[in-house]
């Protein structure tokens, strides 16, 4: 497998960025939103966060996966942030997460920040609870049907955080 290595993206990545997060609100058992980006709001979401990174080839420059970090709020709680990761569907399996995940964690501290949360972790999204509950993060609780799937039924999500501090 190629030497993958998570940058910060270039506006060259933004293209394949778009492809990839699209994928993941298309399939709409994950993301929140409804709207897929397109090349210029792709642009200005993801210029508009406090960082995002790519996982790339070292050889080939081929994007992975990448993530997004950002404030989960303003003010009084702006120490706390929240990130997005969307990995490439054929690329799933290969710690590609783990990778993005542990990467923005180091990031987080680099910005700052003193908590990562996650708002909305569906409960159905097995892979992703183990990963971040391995990696330390400890779930809130649950709230009952707050994610609406594709399909119009509706799944549990789970806050998660861990303290960067």
């Amino acid at each position: 497998m190629e030497n993958i290595r998570i940058l910060e993206y270039t506006d060259e990545d933004v293209v394949h960025m778009i492809e990839i997060w699209n994928a993941v609100v298309e399939e709409g058992i994950a993301f929140p939103q409804e709207e897929c980006l397109t090349k210029e709001s792709g642009r200005l979401f993801f210029s508009g966060q406090s960082f995002c990174g790519a996982a790339k080839g070292a050889d080939t420059g081929k994007i992975y996966g990448m993530y997004i970090l950002h404030p989960n709020n303003v003010g009084r709680c702006g120490h706390i942030c929240n990130a997005s990761y969307a990995v490439a569907k054929e690329s799933r399996g290969l710690h590609i997460g783990e990778k993005l995940v542990l990467d923005c964690i180091s990031r987080a501290k680099e910005l700052g920040f003193g908590i990562l949360q996650f708002n909305a972790v569906v409960a159905t999204n097995i892979h992703a609870r183990h990963l971040y509950e391995r990696i330390g993060f400890q779930q809130l609780g649950t709230i009952p049907g707050g994610f609406r799937m594709k399909d119009g039924s509706y799944e549990d999500i789970c806050p998660y955080y861990i303290s960067l501090v």
